[in-house]
């Protein structure tokens, strides 16, 4: 629940420092006194966009800071999962906005993003305003109502989950029929490309020895020459070889009395030997070296071949071009298999729809089981409200599986027994929508643990008996371990308020400023007093004042 609130240079507040409590309070103020802007402030801790508009003239930032008692209020695994510290007893939400445009957002003293204090904000505080009313309107917000008082999250956690599966396997199955298709219209084109692959005979790293064969051809006779030159040098008598071996025996002969010379000897000899291999080898080469025109040009064909298929594929070697072959033939694989495929992923979605249904069924169940009890308590809500003959009835009507069930939710509505059941947004008034949606929050209230609910200005279009029935709702639910706020113009509904607070607005020399103070019991009784008989306080309305206020 919400304990203290700081807002600091916001609009027309310059500073308010104010404490909150327990229980059902109210807010008074005239129009245009400022109490828009104390919710304003609130909806920044909510996560409400901020703008520098916002900022008190002559400012350079404006601050809300809110303090809220958690103790009652199972949130902890909300700060363990953003690793923020846990003071059940103290929460404190702050955000800062900069004339530089600049916002930003704390929890415990913490930064944290937007969408962070978003999250916690909606479990800290409701605000319930009179566009909120046009939520009637929409079919999630009726169906969200049976699943609060149905208690199903866990049911329909399930059954969401088995549903984003279903959608994934028919994104899956779109996919595949997209891109079978695709290849069944160029089936004939991948063939022949395959074709023409398959029958190079690709061969890794053949292209650099073919390139390699194909110079040396080139130049054989050149080759052929060098090497017969080198054979000549080596091999005529008198030769470099013979002389070699010549000098090892010369040195050999003086071992005995020169023994430095063994290690010369065996050093040459080692040369010897190796030269001797060389000249060998190189005759050997002359004679293998051979110019074959035939070989050559086929070579020739076979890389105008390589190349030919890299140009074509827009490649740069053989490797890329196996790699392609190997596409091309899984592509051909899947469209041979494709029927299989396809029908493989039809049986898996068949069975998902079949879970999702059975899943959905039992969500049906019980929304239709929360149905008669929110038929029931809105017609015990509603009647003493000042809607004597109200009927109000939970429509159910099949629909194709989406992310919430099978369910279409309408609640109809008629204010008397002659007037058929209608949609209760196209056929309430502006007071009885008021009432309609006060008594679903009532109800809401019991099943979702809000710490702090605010009502801005519900008891629009109603007064008297009604107004005071409304108010009676809103002081049940704050009794109810619960924290209800209620801004009114009503003085039914002020005069049953645990708390009292007055917004103001004042002319100081240094502009425009709004207030906002708890009243005494003695400022309540002239407040009310104000609301009842207008800005002449007579002794009457004072009277009627103590009564309302049960003084």
């Amino acid at each position: 629940m919400l304990t203290h609130l700081y807002i600091k240079n916001f609009t027309l507040i310059d500073e308010l420092d104010i404490d909150f409590h327990s229980g059902f309070s109210v807010i008074t103020g005239e129009t245009g006194a400022g109490k828009s802007i104390v919710l304003g402030a609130i909806g920044l801790l909510l996560g409400n966009r901020a703008d520098i508009k916002q900022i008190k003239k002559g400012q350079e930032r404006c601050i809300v800071e809110a303090h809220f008692d958690l103790s009652r209020y199972h949130l902890q695994s909300f700060f363990t999962d953003n690793d923020i510290d846990f003071d059940a007893a103290d929460c404190i939400v702050r955000r800062e906005v900069n004339s530089n445009g600049k916002s930003r957002a704390f929890i415990n003293d913490t930064p944290v993003s937007l969408t962070q204090m978003k999250e916690l904000g909606t479990q800290l505080i409701d605000i319930h305003s009179q566009h909120q009313n046009l939520l009637l309107n929409q079919e999630d917000f009726q169906l969200s109502v049976c699943d609060i008082i149905a208690n199903s999250h866990s049911a329909l956690e399930s059954y969401g989950s088995s549903f984003k599966e279903l959608v994934e396997k028919r994104k899956s199955f779109q996919s595949l029929q997209e891109t079978i298709q695709r290849s069944k219209d160029n089936e004939e084109f991948t063939r022949f490309q395959y074709k023409e692959l398959e029958e190079a005979s690709l061969v890794e790293g053949e292209q650099s020895e073919l390139e390699q064969r194909s110079e040396m051809m080139s130049h054989s006779e050149e080759i052929k020459s060098g090497l017969y030159d080198a054979d000549m040098i080596l091999s005529n008598v008198p030769n470099v070889v013979e002389h070699l071996k010549t000098a090892v025996s010369k040195l050999q002969s003086i071992e005995k009395i020169y023994p430095a010379s063994v290690e010369l000897a065996e050093r040459m000899e080692s040369c010897y030997i190796e030269l001797r291999d060389l000249q060998q080898e190189i005759s050997h080469q002359v004679y293998n070296i051979d110019f074959d025109p035939a070989e050559l040009d086929q070579i020739n064909q076979r890389l105008d071949l390589l190349n030919t298929l890299q140009h074509k594929h827009r490649v740069e070697s053989v490797e890329e071009l196996i790699g392609i072959r190997e596409q091309l033939a899984e592509q051909l694989s899947h469209i041979e298999n494709s029927d299989e495929e396809l029908h493989e992923l039809e049986q898996q979605i068949g069975k998902l729809e079949e879970v999702c249904l059975q899943k959905a069924q039992k969500l049906t169940v019980l929304r239709k089981k929360a149905a008669k009890q929110i038929e029931k308590e809105m017609q015990s809500r509603l009647v003493p409200m000042g809607i004597p003959h109200v009927r109000f009835q939970v429509e159910f009507t099949p629909k194709e599986l989406s992310h919430d069930g099978a369910d279409k939710v309408s609640f109809l509505f008629s204010a008397n027994s002659s007037s058929p059941l209608q949609p209760v947004s196209q056929v309430a008034s502006g007071g009885e929508i008021a009432r309609v949606m006060l008594s679903l929050k009532a109800m809401i209230s019991g099943a979702v643990k809000l710490p702090t609910i605010v009502f801005d200005e519900i008891d629009t279009g109603v007064s008297g008996k009604v107004a005071e029935k409304m108010a009676q709702i809103m002081q049940e639910m704050g009794n109810n371990d619960r924290q209800v706020i209620s801004i009114t113009h009503l003085p039914q509904i002020a005069a049953l308020g645990k708390i009292h607070y007055k917004v103001t607005k004042e002319e100081t020399k240094q502009g425009t400023s709004t207030r906002m103070t708890q009243l005494t019991t003695e400022e309540r009784v002239k407040e009310v007093a104000q609301m009842l008989s207008g800005s002449s306080i007579t002794a009457a309305a004072i009277d009627n004042a103590k009564v309302l206020l049960n003084i």
